[in-house]
């Protein structure tokens, strides 16, 4: 069989030995054969490729194989990613399917062992990780770590089952995730003790700080509802080494537009040392994490990347184990066609159904906030006619609906401040991390069309309005598809707009609604059993007494 030898010129940055010299890279049965220091008149820089230290791959609608596609135009080579997303709808069988999907594409999947499926006991879910399928997944060579840890509750109450699946993680050597928003002092400390190795929630500087003090490493987190680089962005000079760099949930148009290249650019903008930032993004990960990617090492497996300068940061040819999978802006991987596993059982809703009757004169309602996952829980005087609980779109007060997707069981009704929409309704079924369907929207009957229109379907997103129903069909898992990644960032784009149209004021609508169900986030959130309230763990009526 011949040997097929790439050659690559230009300035090489090493981030192992911290150099940035002139030179030239030769590929070799998908290897990095040789790596010669020599002047040369080729222009662009040479350098490992990007990979994103956390993820739900899930939440950018795309199966692996398609998320790929659109990931390494940026320059991105792998991802360490938590299936929990699918996991919550279709148990250990989901993980696989993301397993088996991510390597039918040139792409470095790093799947983790989910260990909160489901993330909390007052929420339903459509499937189980438990003891015995935590312990098949982390004895597979295939999963490299212990995903996202978070029930620290738990961990710092000293619960028995978590005891037991912290216990598997340091039984089969693999690093735990954290996951604890807004920890600091003496319970941060006992949660880091625990076993606990990252956290990816901090959105502060002082709580970031503590969190490595206590032998954390820490990533920084720009995603499309979270975004907390500017927050955290000094710790990259002050702790180069502990930190990386993730996006944690990404909708297909803003992948489209970049991944974390864009942070890269947004650090080098700082002023911050170029290699350090590099490091954050390639060697820090892999070094943490275990993982099987190249740092442009001789023998190390070929995935690097070219880009133009060390300023502007373009992309211009991605490699995976020496094949060229992206260049000048357009993907190489072609599409796949894949399953489409579900678990979907809802029924259709009725208005009437959404009704509250009145139990009170004051209602909480949920705050959220733009770009944050975070809500705050305020009371409200409710607007009240015939003995019904009303939304008051004026004052932007409006109905929140769960729709529970795996029982045939009657939805739940809320409210909700800081969507701003003045008619109409949106919905989905990727609602973080049971995905049941969550709606919010001005009345009534905007509100059931848009749930009915996903349940017919059996997953998706949508938006109501008065031109109609629009809807992008989520039907793999409820959550993803299967279809062209590009299409799909086009169809979120309609529908991203119609929200606005109808007065929505967030950055990303629709991220932004999936976690207005995701409980482990304080402050107050809704789940198929009611209000939760985050900061006390436990559920909460509608009416304050």
């Amino acid at each position: 069989m011949e040997t097929r030898e790439t050659k690559l010129s230009g300035t090489i940055v090493d981030v192992v030995a911290e150099r940035i010299f002139k030179g030239t890279v030769t590929i070799r049965d998908k290897k990095i054969a040789e790596i010669r220091e020599e002047d040369t008149d080729e222009t662009g820089f040479i350098l490992p490729g990007l990979i994103d230290a956390h993820i739900h791959i899930e939440s950018s609608m795309l199966v692996p194989s398609e998320f790929a596609r659109l990931a390494v135009v940026h320059g991105t080579v792998a991802a360490v990613s938590d299936p929990h997303e699918i996991a919550n709808v279709l148990g250990i069988n989901g993980v696989r399917f993301m397993i088996e999907n991510g390597k039918k594409v040139p792409f470095k999947f790093y799947f983790g062992a989910s260990p909160c499926v489901p993330a909390t006991v007052f929420e339903t879910s459509g499937a189980q990780l438990g003891l015995d399928e935590l312990d098949i997944l982390l004895r597979s060579e295939e999963i490299l770590y212990m995903s996202e840890m978070m029930n620290f509750p738990g961990v710092l109450n000293g619960d028995a089952e978590v005891k037991r699946k912290l216990g598997l993680a340091r039984k089969y050597n693999k690093p735990v995730d954290g996951h604890a928003p807004g920890l600091t002092g003496e319970p941060a400390e006992r949660y880091a003790a625990a076993g606990i190795t990252t956290d990816h929630e901090c959105f502060t500087l002082k709580e970031a700080e503590e969190k490595i003090r206590y032998g954390m490493k820490i990533l920084i987190r720009e995603g499309s509802a979270a975004r907390n680089f500017d927050e955290l962005s000094d710790l990259i000079p002050a702790f180069p080494d502990q930190i990386m760099f993730c996006s944690d949930d990404k909708h297909p148009n803003e992948l489209v537009a970049g991944h974390i290249n864009e942070l890269v650019k947004k650090a080098f903008q700082k002023g911050y040392d170029k290699i350090k930032v590099i490091r954050a993004c390639t060697l820090n990960p892999v070094k943490h994490y275990g993982l099987h990617a190249g740092l442009l090492q001789k023998d190390d497996p070929a995935d690097m990347i070219l880009v133009d300068n060390l300023d502007d940061f373009n992309v211009r040819m991605t490699f995976i184990d020496g094949e060229k999978v992206a260049e000048n802006g357009k993907t190489l991987i072609s599409s796949v066609v894949t399953d489409e596993p579900n678990n979907f059982n809802a029924t259709p809703v009725s208005p009437r159904e959404l009704r509250v009757k009145q139990e009170g004169e004051l209602i909480r309602v949920i705050k959220a906030f733009d770009g944050q996952l975070i809500t705050q829980e305020v009371h409200v005087k409710a607007r009240i006619e015939n003995n019904l609980v009303m939304p008051d779109p004026a004052n932007d007060i409006l109905k929140i609906v769960i729709k529970e997707r795996y029982h045939d069981k009657p939805p739940v009704t809320g409210f909700v401040t800081g969507f701003g929409l003045k008619s109409g309704a949106i919905a989905s079924s990727v609602a973080h991390d049971s995905h049941n369907i969550i709606a919010v929207g001005t009345n009534d009957d905007s509100i059931a069309n848009a749930i009915n229109s996903i349940i017919q379907s059996k997953g998706g997103i949508a938006a109501e309005s008065a031109k109609g129903t629009l809807i992008l069909p989520l039907p793999v898992a409820g959550i993803m598809t299967g279809k062209d990644g590009y299409w799909v960032a086009e169809q979120y784009e309609i529908l991203d707009k119609q929200a606005r149209e109808s007065g929505c004021t967030l950055q990303a609508p629709f991220m932004t609604l999936s976690f207005m169900a995701l409980l482990v986030i304080p402050e107050l959130k809704l789940s198929d059993k009611g209000l939760f309230n985050g900061k006390l763990f436990s559920m909460t009526p509608l009416f304050v007494k």
